[in-house]
């Protein structure tokens, strides 16, 4: 670990982090990118993740996200998500703040103990009406989550109005929900420093959110095992996998 980032992590006392598909990657959860199976082998998984294919195949994607679902539930959060719960708690501890906004679907950082700012995509355990948009309670799918379901199933119907149920996840082509994209914008603007662990920095506007830190000059630091899309406006780089890279940055605890 580079002294001068060691330094900034210890003497930092409002941190904002953002964190993507690749902290999720490292617990076993797929990212949209891999390779479909079974069902959705002749699928991409960005041609699953719109509102257009919900209205042409409701069952299939519906299927899809509760498949999904089913897998992160038999997953657990990496040292990574356990390293970023540590330190939200070690800051708080002092009088500090470390702000968690992730782009995953998943309560990975939620399982490990930590309280997220944001989900900026949603989140796959939630549902609602498409229709008349109500909330709905559902029951854990009754899936293998490593294993593909034989056959499509139809979504449940709203109990209010008779709509199909969908995830609430946000699709490609839907806004982003605006109280956790302006709660992580007002997160980096008063941050001391700003880490950025796993995400590509393709997927806009989230990816846009850690060049916030560029206008009071905050230090910005990159977590990923490649170089990204936003690497080059980061001041450090550490090139490795959350699960090793974060453990590491967490400062050791003050002594009273």
């Amino acid at each position: 670990m580079n002294d001068d980032i060691a330094e900034i992590a210890a003497g930092a006392q409002r941190v904002a982090v953002l964190t993507g598909a690749g902290i999720s990657a490292e617990s076993n959860v797929p990212t949209f990118r891999e390779v479909q199976t079974g069902l959705w082998e002749r699928f991409s998984a960005q041609d699953l993740a719109t509102p257009e294919a919900f209205e042409a195949n409701p069952a299939l994607v519906w299927t899809w996200y509760r498949w999904r679902q089913s897998l992160i539930q038999q997953v657990e959060p990496n040292p990574g998500h356990t390293a970023l719960a540590q330190w939200q708690q070690q800051l708080r501890q002092e009088g500090g703040e470390l702000s968690i906004t992730t782009q995953n679907v998943d309560d990975l950082h939620e399982r490990a103990g930590a309280e997220v700012l944001g989900h900026l995509h949603g989140s796959i355990f939630a549902h609602r009406c498409l229709d008349c948009g109500d909330p709905v309670e559902l029951p854990d799918p009754a899936y293998d989550g490593f294993e593909a379901p034989p056959e499509p199933e139809e979504p449940p119907q709203c109990a209010t109005c008779g709509g199909h149920i969908r995830p609430g996840v946000v699709w490609f082509g839907e806004m982003l929900p605006m109280e956790a994209f302006d709660a992580a914008t007002a997160a980096i603007r008063s941050a001391d420093v700003v880490v950025v662990a796993g995400t590509s920095g393709i997927v806009q506007p989230a990816a846009s959110l850690p060049l916030l830190a560029l206008e009071r000059g905050t230090p910005l630091i990159e977590i990923n095992p490649e170089e990204t899309e936003i690497s080059e406006a980061m001041d450090f780089c550490l090139r490795g996998p959350s699960g090793v890279m974060l453990p590491a940055l967490v400062p050791p605890r003050r002594r009273k």
